[in-house]
């Protein structure tokens, strides 16, 4: 059964894309590598927590006793 939120999140997805409004912002350089930044920040540390992960999973199976 799918929950109400998801109902909601949909028909808001929808309603977006079919009525589509014009910003009219603007975008200065600073806040253009903020957002560069905060990529480049969620890709190291997905990567970092991978490579923990990674080595945890390796260190289990070469535990030798």
């Amino acid at each position: 059964m799918i929950s109400n939120w998801f109902k909601f999140f949909s028909l808001t997805i929808i309603f977006v894309i079919i009525f589509p409004s014009d910003a009219h912002a603007y975008i200065d350089p600073g806040t253009g590598s903020v957002i560069i930044s905060a990529i480049v920040f969620l890709i190291a540390s997905i990567g970092y927590y991978a490579r923990v992960i990674i080595l945890k999973i390796k260190n289990f199976f070469n535990n030798k006793k």
